[in-house]
């Protein structure tokens, strides 16, 4: 069997042939599943003529489009493992990512050109570089308009379960961004599980806020509808333009990041919207309020499902749950501070819950397992799961735990299973707050300040205790709801009373506010706590 993603748009293709596979909205544009597989077969055949070769990694810099999937699936028939960095990352960030993965071919649209051309020694190891777009033949031709429809199928790369797919970037939220291996084999278990679990398939139209879903979409022979929006700064979408697309294109299904949907939902209650089509979502990328789900289920139609599938970029998913009963059962718990439930282990995934650990756990013992409703590290074992990260083995080493002829990755992050099998997610790891006490976590922590009106959000974070080496004091930072004319002290004043008459943020003696928080680059919804916690060390007690 073929484990290669490129044969299912092959066979999407052969049973789909004139039926709309992708379309542009900013654009129009339209095609075929029969022209986008054309259009990746012409792509194919003249990558191969140019030199590219099975086994060689290409860096890919090409804005989410139609060229953009169909050149992924052009690489992935070639057997090309291709290379997927968000921009939106630094140019510090950019340079490294680039460095570590050495890519042998670089394809990408004139700016991304330019970049290479003023910061080479990332690039040291490109041997031809390909450009998608016009440029006035200063950087060549323009390779996406040269490669046509190919009337010839290209041969599919017959690859293994095992061999490499892609090289997909972590966003960095809690460290420098890594690179992490995506084989075949888990593309496969991917597609296998989403098309079963959420029933994706013929005769459903998404539109991916991320542009890597677009390729599952369509692989699954479902319609993708690219948005015109900056994938890399999903808080400031256009809730006009998206909203536009999911009702002119009558989507049915959706997957995004929760500030998406925050400003889409919000759009859509302001100006009495409700949207027909749309039958399901997906929210994923941080951890997702009761609230903004009623408010989502207040803009879809009667009977259409919210789901918010848990993973990360090393797996996913592995855990999802319905909205419905975040809302009714497990979302005023989660505001008392126990945590954010994100429901039961998908089929085929196994669950566990060690003791927290800052090093290497290199052997697997049932010992490390930690009884129901006590908080510790969750682990993962599956086969979307990933092997491991890019040329770190130190990363390596810190993230998989070694089970005879498997292993479990740990999520880096912090929870507890109930008695009901369903998961509960407490934080990231390196987020913990240790104290001369004990140890505090951030989701139940911030939960108590969250009940605040006036709190936008808040970020508990640890600064160092001069009087106890070793140990940090607690920090809870927040950010006032804007718009609004709130008195800086005396919101203190009433947050502090909050966190005093709760036993989880009581020992809390230090506040904050904090105009407008620095999240990450992919979802802009994870609080990048790190530099918070810069931050408050600057600025002194309060």
């Amino acid at each position: 069997m073929n484990v290669n993603i490129g044969q299912a748009l092959a066979e999407r293709a052969h049973d789909q042939a004139g039926e709309i596979g992708l379309l542009e909205a900013k654009t129009g544009r339209a095609m075929t599943f029969e022209e986008l597989n054309g259009r990746a077969d012409g792509l194919a055949w003249y990558l191969q003529k140019k030199g590219v070769k099975a086994g060689e990694r290409v860096m890919l810099m090409v804005r989410p489009s139609a060229d953009f999937i169909c050149l992924t699936f052009a690489l992935f028939k070639l057997g090309a493992p291709v290379i997927l960095i968000d921009p939106g990352m630094g140019y510090r960030n950019l340079r490294r990512c680039i460095a570590g993965v050495q890519p042998q071919v670089f394809i990408g649209i004139p700016a991304a050109h330019l970049f290479r051309l003023l910061f080479p020694a990332p690039f040291h190891s490109v041997r031809l570089s390909l450009c998608c777009g016009f440029s006035l033949g200063l950087l060549g031709p323009d390779i996406c308009a040269r490669a046509g429809l190919s009337s010839q199928p290209f041969p599919v790369y017959p690859a293994r379960a095992d061999e490499l797919a892609a090289i997909i970037f972590t966003t960095g939220s809690t460290g420098p961004p890594k690179g992490v291996r995506y084989e075949h084999g888990v593309f496969n278990a991917q597609l296998r599980l989403i098309r079963d679990y959420y029933q994706i398939g013929p005769g459903q139209i998404d539109q991916p806020g991320f542009p890597l879903f677009a390729l599952f979409t369509t692989a699954l022979g479902a319609r993708a509808v690219i948005p015109d929006m900056d994938p890399t700064r999903p808080a400031r979408v256009d809730p006009r333009k998206f909203v536009r697309s999911l009702q002119e294109q009558q989507v049915t299904y959706s997957f995004g990041s929760p500030a998406i949907w925050n400003v889409v939902s919000r759009y859509c209650i302001e100006n009495g919207i409700v949207l027909e089509n749309l039958q399901q979502v997906l929210m994923a990328g941080a951890p997702i309020s009761g609230n903004l789900i009623a408010r989502m289920q207040g803009i879809l139609p009667v009977g259409a499902r919210i789901h918010t599938p848990y993973g990360a970029t090393e797996s996913l998913p592995i855990v999802s749950m319905e909205g419905r009963e975040i809302v009714e059962s497990t979302w005023p718990l989660s505001r008392k501070g126990h945590g954010i439930c994100v429901g039961r282990p998908l089929p085929g995934i196994e669950i566990r819950v060690i003791a927290v650990s800052d090093g290497p756990v290199p052997h697997w013992d049932d010992a490390l397992c930690l009884p129901e409703g006590h908080i510790g590290e969750i682990v993962v074992r599956g086969d979307v799961v990933t092997k491991g990260y890019e040329n770190n083995t130190d990363e390596n080493r810190l993230a998989k735990i070694m089970d005879k002829g498997s292993f479990w990755h740990r999520m880096g992050d912090l929870g507890y299973l109930d008695s009901q099998g369903r998961l509960w997610f407490c934080g990231r790891r390196a987020h913990r707050v240790i104290t001369k006490d004990g140890t505090l976590f951030t989701i139940p922590c911030e939960a108590i300040i969250n009940e605040h009106p006036d709190v936008a959000r808040s970020a508990l974070v640890g600064i160092p205790d001069p009087l106890h080496p070793g140990f940090q004091h607690p920090v809870m930072i927040v950010e006032p709801v804007k718009m609004r004319k709130i008195k800086r002290e005396r919101l203190l004043a009433e947050v502090r009373e909050l966190a005093a008459a709760s036993a989880l943020t009581e020992s809390i003696q230090l506040f904050l506010t904090h105009p407008d928080f620095p999240v990450d680059i992919r979802h802009n919804a994870k609080i990048f706590r790190e530099k918070l916690s810069d931050w408050a060390q600057k600025q002194g007690r309060v």
